[in-house]
């Protein structure tokens, strides 16, 4: 079984999978394979990374260690951060129009004010209300 990176004129990117270097290059030249998001079939194989296996048992990453992981750091970022509270939105784009002094703020914006920050290029991220400390910090 060999697999390969492909690539659709779109820039889509996805695997495929083939039972043979020859048979990818048939399908490939034949125009048989589509693009799993835009049906698009001028598909290209693109450069992959060789796998070698020397033998010794693969490290799989623990989903929960990583996961615990990206919840402290995000913790530790918020933890770190100006409690704006509900002037996020506000204190946000003070910020990107350099206004003020670039500081690192958390607090609350509604669904609406958040598209309009991100429609303005303002670079925000929308967390997770489990991540914020408890309580706030000043």
């Amino acid at each position: 079984m060999k697999v390969y990176n492909l690539g659709c004129v779109h820039g889509h990117r996805f695997e495929g999978w083939f039972a043979s270097e020859d048979d990818s290059r048939t399908q490939l030249a034949q125009q048989a394979i589509a693009c799993p998001v835009c049906e698009s079939t001028e598909v290209d194989r693109l450069p992959s990374a060789p796998r070698l296996n020397l033998g010794q048992g693969e490290v799989v990453p623990d989903p929960a260690a990583m996961q615990a992981q990206l919840l402290e750091r995000l913790h530790a970022a918020a933890a770190k951060a100006e409690d704006v509270g509900d002037r996020f939105a506000e204190e946000a784009r003070r910020i990107h129009r350099e206004e003020i002094p670039e500081r690192a703020i958390r607090g609350t914006a509604s669904p609406g004010e958040y598209a309009a920050l991100v429609e303005e290029g303002v670079e925000v991220m929308a967390l997770p209300p489990s991540v914020l400390p408890k309580t706030t910090l000043h």
